[in-house]
């Protein structure tokens, strides 16, 4: 049975790796290491490591057995492209994406240089888009690194959103998700970013998706921008039906 998600974005989430390390200010609540430490706290053995990263292989081949077609967020709870995920490992996780063509499957990095690096050696299907997370104008080199791969869609996350981004540039870029800080110590986003960044999208013809307000309340904040809901997603990506 696949993982329901409250992630706007997404329908499902799988988790073939589960832990991280921070490696930037958009790290610094990170909701995934707060559920990690409580499911620890529980008795979960899948987090007997608590945020470590460790592969979770048993977890490998879980989309080949969901019949119905998703859009599958990969490693909600951890990054793919950590330098402590092996590139052997990173192959089969492509593998499964590979055999399993009747799913979208997102993933999301802040490491942006492995991504770079490992691109050309990994097997990128049209069902496989690739996203890197920007929180603030001194990570903007990420996009930029993102183009660089073979991706078919390749989309920003500029959540949790911490200053404006006026120089963002989407050439290349097919979609744009915004969203602010949710949860304890949640950092403030401006209306103003946000705004700024639809009118970039618009003027660029790029899908915007606004994700949420943030806070502590995230629910009581809501999602609409400016009078609107904006639910914008990329064009011609109907997925396809599983092979019998």
């Amino acid at each position: 049975m696949a993982l329901s998600s409250p992630i706007e974005w997404t329908d499902s989430t799988w988790n073939p790796v589960t832990g991280c390390s921070k490696v930037s200010p958009g790290c610094k609540h990170c909701y995934a290491e707060r559920m990690a430490k409580r499911l620890r706290a529980m008795g979960s053995k899948i987090y007997e490591n608590g945020f470590e990263v460790t592969l979770q292989p048993g977890a490998l081949n879980l989309p080949l057995s969901w019949k119905k077609p998703r859009t599958i967020f990969v490693n909600s709870m951890s990054d793919l492209f950590h330098e402590d995920v092996p590139l052997d490992y990173i192959h089969r996780v492509f593998d499964v994406m590979a055999r399993a063509h009747w799913h979208r499957f997102q993933i999301l990095t802040k490491r942006s240089s492995r991504l770079q690096a490992l691109s050309s050696q990994l097997d990128w299907r049209a069902n496989i888009w690739m996203g890197v997370s920007v929180e603030n104008d001194a990570y903007l080199h990420r996009i930029e690194h993102l183009r660089n791969t073979p991706a078919s869609v390749k989309f920003l996350s500029l959540e949790p959103l911490l200053g404006p981004l006026p120089t963002l540039d989407v050439t290349g870029i097919q979609w744009v998700i915004v969203g602010g800080e949710s949860g304890p110590g949640a950092r403030v986003m401006s209306g103003n970013w946000a705004a700024e960044i639809r009118d970039i999208c618009i003027k660029a013809r790029v899908p915007f998706f606004f994700k949420q307000w943030g806070g502590f309340f995230k629910a009581k904040n809501g999602r609409t921008l400016e009078g609107r809901i904006w639910n914008e997603m990329p064009l011609g990506t109907k997925l396809a039906q599983p092979s019998v």
